[in-house]
């Protein structure tokens, strides 16, 4: 089956969003692959360090931001 990978690097990002802490940071539990496309991408930096966290630019915690309220909102509020 093919896999849109494209999808998977914009639901990771969106889920990354979830935990952001000290302004930039983000728990990198999430697949390799993934990661390392979203930091070909531009989104985060060098997911491999010792760190327990990726450290999103700014480009990508907008974009974290926008692709969460568009898969996760609701529209009720709720």
């Amino acid at each position: 089956m093919p896999i849109d990978t494209d999808k998977i690097d914009e639901a990771v990002l969106a889920l990354l969003h979830l935990t952001v802490h000290d302004g930039s940071r983000a728990w990198e539990g999430h697949d390799w692959e993934a990661l390392n496309r979203l930091q070909r991408k531009g989104m985060i930096g060098d997911p491999i360090s010792k760190a327990k966290s990726v450290v999103l630019t700014d480009r990508g915690l907008a974009e974290s931001e926008r692709l969460f309220k568009k898969l996760f909102e609701t529209s009720s509020g709720r």
